[in-house]
């Protein structure tokens, strides 16, 4: 075998194995997003090409459909299979969209797994170093001292020396008032004698003033006598 021989085989050996291994490991998703973007820019691009040349083999029919009838018939066929290649774009690109979104989702939902059991895995570690008998005992204590504490406070907060019955003490409070104003009433001799004899008649206005004076000079009394 010559060395030219040798030489094609070795690079194509080496270039098998290369784009085997790569094949086994494959891709990554956002390797696969990367790549599926491009595709859909380039072939977005290619149908806005395909729409202007449509659009030009359009205006020469026009402009040759009385004069040169066989260019605009030229024309016409090469619209048409412009616009069977932009229709065929446009299912490529409804593929391409289809998979690329699933790979999309594929991946979020690959990290959001991850994440999960990222979580979980500190969660875990985290409760290793919980004793479930220890925390049932920290809550009881929890529970006792806050029961102590309110014992404390309702403590605090009560009445000092004994308890008075509302209704005694107001009824008590009634005998000294009435005893107070009985001797009252003894200290001004008491109530006024009422004449035997027949008083003369005295006019209304007269009788109104007498009358006003006198309930004047017993409210004074009773006003000295309160105050002595």
């Amino acid at each position: 075998m010559s060395k030219i021989a040798k030489l094609f085989k070795g690079s194509s050996g080496s270039s098998s194995s290369s784009k085997h291994h790569r094949s086994r490991g494959g891709p990554s998703a956002q390797e696969a997003i990367h790549k599926l973007r491009e595709t859909e820019e380039m072939l977005t691009k290619k149908q806005d090409y395909l729409e202007k040349k449509i659009e030009q083999e359009l205006m020469i029919a026009k402009k040759n459909g009385t004069k040169n009838k066989r260019a605009a018939l030229q024309a016409l066929k090469r619209k048409k299979r412009l616009e069977q290649q932009l229709t065929q774009i446009d299912g490529t690109l409804s593929t391409i969209e289809f998979q690329r979104e699933a790979l999309e989702n594929s991946h979020t939902n690959t990290e959001v797994l991850k994440n999960m059991g990222f979580a979980a895995s500190a969660m875990k570690k985290v409760h290793d170093n919980m004793d479930i008998g220890k925390i049932d005992d920290l809550m009881q204590d929890i529970t006792e001292q806050q029961d102590v504490a309110r014992e404390i406070s309702e403590a605090i907060s009560g009445p000092f020396g004994e308890a008075f019955d509302d209704d005694e003490l107001l009824a008590e409070l009634a005998e000294l008032e009435q005893e107070e104003l009985e001797n009252n009433m003894k200290s001004m001799g008491g109530l006024p004698s009422v004449p035997s004899s027949k008083l003369p008649s005295a006019k209304p206005a007269q009788r109104a003033t007498t009358k006003k004076r006198v309930e004047d000079e017993d409210d004074m009394r009773m006003l000295e006598s309160w105050a002595t």
